[in-house]
């Protein structure tokens, strides 16, 4: 289309308004166009843009609390997930591997409950709801999983892994 039709798409009707004072009513020639910042219609596209100008907040992300409450009575969520990760991780550094590797993955686990179940989770949400609560069950059930499966006297025990680690370290000359 040369620049000059579209030029002429663009400019609002000038037609009642101009000669009565008022601000002239822009038309959109195109079903697809929606004015601009100034009023203008414009045609939109549906194509991302090359340049981000701003990003949305995940959805979920607002207070999870009201906003005269203490920060930490807003954000409760993403504490109680970090705290249960931080008293894993105690347990852990204590030499309680397999509990406190279990309570790792369960506050992911809880996490994505979390995200699932309550509406405003704070900074608990940092994509789409599908997106955290695919992400934090994946990765709970793998700490999980991997804790029990730990070494020495496993609680779980897959037959396929365990093939799979002995062909891997025979494999190497071992």
């Amino acid at each position: 289309m040369p620049a000059e039709a579209e030029d002429r798409r663009a400019e609002p009707a000038t037609e009642s308004g101009a000669a009565s004072g008022e601000a002239p009513e822009p038309t959109a020639v195109d079903p697809v166009s929606a004015p601009d910042v100034h009023g203008r219609p414009r045609r939109t596209t549906r194509r991302f843009p090359l340049f981000t100008r701003d990003t949305a907040r995940p959805e979920g992300g607002g207070r999870a609390a009201p906003g005269d409450a203490p920060a930490p009575a807003r954000q409760w969520p993403i504490l109680a997930v970090l705290g249960t990760v931080g008293l894993g991780l105690l347990l852990t550094a204590l030499d309680v591997f397999r509990y406190g590797t279990l309570l790792i993955g369960a506050a992911l686990l809880a996490g994505a409950v979390l995200r699932w179940v309550v509406p405003d989770v704070g900074m608990l949400a940092v994509r789409s709801r599908f997106t955290d609560m695919v992400t934090y069950t994946l990765l709970g059930t793998a700490i999980v999983l991997l804790s029990m499966m730990a070494q020495p006297d496993p609680w779980l025990t897959i037959p396929f892994l365990d093939d799979t680690l002995h062909y891997t370290i025979s494999g190497q000359g071992g």
